[in-house]
Parts: C-alpha cells; structure tokens; sequence
C-alpha cells in the first residue's frame, strides 16, 4: 500500500464532509443557487478524488509503478486547484467579489484530475510485469 495516498484520501474526505454540511448548513441561506451548486460541484469532485486516492494508496501493493504513485499526486493536486478554486469562486461570491483570471486555475485542476487517471491506468498496465 502507498500510506501517503491513504492519508491524503482520508484527510481530503474528512474536509469535503465539513465542506459539504458547510454548504447545506450555512452558505444555504446567503449564497445564490446557482453558486450553491458550483460549491457542491467542488465537494462532489473533492470526494471523487479522495476515493481516487484511496484506489491509488490500496492498488499500489498490486501494481507498484511509480505512475501510481504520481497519480495520487495529480489528483491531490488537482483537489487543490480545481475545488479548491470553485470554493474560492463562490465563497467571495457571497460578498460581491471575484477570482477574476484567477479563475483559470479551475480548468487546469481538471486537467491534472485528468491526468492523474491516465497515469492510474498506466500503473496498471506497467505495475504488473
């Protein structure tokens, strides 16, 4: 197993269930609908790729390529910059403020979630010879 992916999954989870009751909870009553749902889109994608990171950290014992390895990477990363720019975007939203060209960061997180699924998948082709 690859304990970093683990921990980072685990820890990735743990934030998008505050994130998520945060949303449900509190942002409910100040935040548009429209910009409720882009918030819950970084929750649901946060979620996703910490599952990913779990897969990574449980299948790197079965395939151990360093492509897994870095695959947890890029998805961790692109929590970071895909959700974590959704929530940025809509959080300063709430007082009338925006990203800006900032917000260019939301499709290039998308992109390493991308890659981080193509490196996965080369890990299994590779960890296994």
């Amino acid at each position: 197993m690859y304990k970093p992916a683990l921990t980072t999954g685990a820890l990735c989870a743990a934030i998008a269930v505050i994130l998520g009751a945060f949303g449900a909870h509190a942002l409910k009553d100040i935040m548009a609908p429209d910009q409720l749902l882009v918030f819950e889109t970084g929750v649901r994608y946060q979620f996703y790729h910490s599952i990913a990171l779990f897969i990574a950290g449980i299948v790197y014992q079965a395939f151990p390529h360093k492509s897994i390895r870095l695959a947890s990477t890029f998805f961790f990363v692109g929590i970071l910059l895909f959700c974590g720019s959704l929530y940025a975007m809509t959080l300063l939203s709430t007082v009338h403020m925006a990203l800006g060209p900032v917000g260019v960061i939301t499709p290039i997180g998308g992109l390493f979630f991308i890659i981080g699924w193509c490196l996965l998948l080369a890990g299994f082709i590779k960890g296994n010879k």
